[in-house]
């Protein structure tokens, strides 16, 4: 083969996809993530660019700093549960949080192994904001803070709430931050219907939302599907947000474990044709 013809093929080279991961909102289903990961991590699926809100901004930063699966369910085995809950209560405080995840999110975002953002919404604006810089514990908490359960937890003069509200799987924020293709995971995507809901159950949802400084964007879900390529949607309808029994941790793991299990072939091809596609 020529020079020349060496020269060609070097540029005409597909670089690797560079991979995603945007992990959605959700409480304590966000166990399903940890499944989800494990089931990654046995493909031998590493993601270079990784997103998250709520719960999936804790989980997200934890695997961005490089814990796997197994280190954060060890991180929640060490957790005293009862200590944790004295302090679930209206408007509370999240510093207790913060601290906690200073153990294992010690730093700026900046010095993560891997590039990631934690989504917020702006308690003044309603509108949603990336943290993509700064201490990594307090923009994970800021991205968890429920209102009225929580309070907002301050950043830059600015107090910011759970970025569900804005943007429940933040998949565009992971393309922003350099992803190709991304893997997106929606804890909610199975949630009840309203009107299949209780009228206590409805009735109690009216009262916190008249309580809260922000409220849901009316593309608050779908932006997260428009930019995803594959996302996960695992079947956890049955469990609430709040379900921290050792029973339903476990249940919600293998089903997260289990979608991510099935769909690896989805994914798989997906990312063929997208090469294929001549995106990459």
């Amino acid at each position: 083969m020529g020079f020349l013809a060496r020269i060609k093929q070097l540029f005409s080279r597909k670089k690797p996809l560079t991979l995603g991961l945007a992990l959605g909102s959700g409480g304590a289903k966000g166990m399903a993530h940890l499944g989800a990961l494990k089931a990654f991590e046995e493909a031998g699926m590493d993601f270079a660019v990784v997103t998250g809100a709520s719960i999936g901004a804790i989980v997200g930063a934890l695997y961005a700093k490089g814990y796997t699966s197994a280190d954060m369910i060890g991180i929640i085995e060490g957790l005293n549960r009862r200590e944790f809950s004295k302090n679930l209560r209206p408007f509370a405080d999240l510093a207790f949080a913060e601290e906690f995840l200073k153990n294992y999110l010690d730093g700026d975002i900046g010095a993560l192994k891997k590039p990631f953002g934690a989504w917020v919404t702006d308690g003044e604006t309603n509108t949603g904001a990336a943290i993509t810089q700064g201490a990594a514990a307090r923009a994970v908490t800021a991205s968890a803070a429920i209102p009225p359960f929580f309070r907002g937890v301050e950043i830059g003069g600015r107090k910011y709430y759970d970025g569900a509200f804005s943007n429940a799987v933040p998949a565009d924020l992971c393309k922003e931050l350099g992803a190709d293709f991304v893997v997106g995971i929606d804890l909610a995507a199975h949630a009840r219907p309203e009107e299949e809901k209780s009228a206590l159950s409805r009735l109690v949802g009216s009262a916190i939302g008249a309580l809260t400084p922000v409220h849901y964007l009316d593309d608050c879900r779908s932006r997260g599907y428009a930019a995803a390529n594959v996302m996960l949607c695992p079947a956890l309808e049955d469990f609430r947000a709040t379900d921290i029994s050792p029973r339903a941790m476990d249940e919600m793991f293998e089903i997260g474990y289990r979608e991510a299990k099935e769909r690896l072939p989805e994914i798989a091809e997906a990312m063929r044709n997208y090469k294929r596609e001549g995106k990459k």
